[in-house]
């Protein structure tokens, strides 16, 4: 830097530097750095994970907030929080279709759409590349919750105003709440399926601000 800028204060050492110290501050352009325990799937072990998008998802009384992630890999991956008595990473890899048949007995994974609500599944196949994805068995939670997805991270602002896309969530828990899988079924009739694994905050070892 020249001496115009030396003089008048446009040296980067006189910024502040944001602190970055929880996975709830995480902004677009961030990295985490994940524990390198094999109790973490392969697509997380040991990685470094950049924010690549954040997105909110808007309840009746409630909204959520998903970090969009990704590695190494052409894999997208979402990290999600829950706060019950502890605060929980939840991250997620989407399935195809093929792959849900792969895994479970698709009459039986239909049950999940069905009313009460109260579907049992057992994983028939657990390939090798989604075996630490996946428990033996699930039960359901959560039946035709609606909701509206929105592609914009609202943490900070008030989005009783905006329109969203419209679905319903159903979902399964494994049950040592390790493990779940979700169905998002949107208006159009699209439908996201996705994988969770439930990890403690400490398994992020570093996080680096964006720059």
């Amino acid at each position: 830097m020249g001496l115009f800028g030396k003089l008048f204060g446009g040296s980067s050492k006189n910024k502040t530097k944001r602190v970055l110290e929880r996975p709830e501050q995480l902004l677009v352009g961030d990295i985490i750095t994940l524990d390198d325990s094999f109790a973490l799937p392969a697509l997380l072990r040991g990685q470094s994970l950049e924010i690549k998008k954040i997105n909110t998802y808007e309840y009746e009384h409630s909204k959520s907030v998903e970090w969009v992630l990704q590695g190494s890999t052409d894999d997208i991956l979402f990290l999600s929080i829950e706060n019950d008595d502890v605060q929980t990473l939840v991250f997620s890899l989407k399935i195809n279709r093929d792959t849900v048949g792969q895994i479970f007995d698709l009459d039986q994974f239909s049950q999940l759409f069905d009313e009460p609500g109260n579907a049992q599944l057992s994983v028939k196949n657990s390939p090798n590349n989604f075996s630490q994805w996946l428990a033996g068995n699930y039960r359901q939670c959560e039946f035709a919750q609606f909701g509206y997805f929105h592609s914009l991270d609202y943490r900070e602002q008030n989005i009783s105003d905006q329109q969203g896309d419209s679905f319903e969530r159903y979902s399964a828990v494994s049950d040592d709440e390790k493990f779940g899988l979700e169905a998002e079924v949107y208006q159009d009739g699209e439908t996201d399926i996705v994988l969770c694994v439930h990890r403690p905050v400490s398994d992020i070892r570093q996080f680096w601000p964006k720059s």
